[in-house]
Parts: structure tokens; sequence; C-alpha cells
């Protein structure tokens, strides 16, 4: 799955550790990294905050790219 690797990776290259995440949106350190470990999957809505987070675009984060779409 590759939503988790995209937190991960959007963490780490943020610098910021998890517990600026719980501290800046209200998201559980513990949910942050069942999340990256792909264990569970984040909503929408708790999307759109890791995404204001890191000041990325939600397809960035979960790891869209137009113009790939299967026909």
């Amino acid at each position: 799955m590759e939503l988790g690797n995209n937190l991960k990776t959007a963490r780490e290259e943020s610098g910021k550790k998890v517990y600026d995440i719980e501290k800046a949106t209200g998201i559980k350190h513990e949910q942050i990294y069942r999340w990256e470990s792909n264990k569970n999957v984040p909503s929408i809505i708790q999307c759109i905050k890791l995404a204001d987070f890191y000041g990325i675009s939600l397809d960035e984060l979960v790891g869209r790219e137009f113009g790939h779409e299967d026909k």
C-alpha cells in the first residue's frame, strides 16, 4: 500500500516528529504510526488535515498521478 509509505515520507521530509503532528492536528501519534505501517487507513478528513499540515495536495499525499488511469 502506497499511502502508508507516502505518509511516512511526508513526515520525514518535513523534519517533524509524530508528536509534533499530534500537537498540531489533534491526531493521536499511535494512529499516525498505524497508518504509516499500513495497519489502518486514515479518513478523508484526516488526510486533509495531514496534507494541510505538510503543505502538500491530497493527490501528493495519496500518490495519485493524473494521466495514468487504466482505460
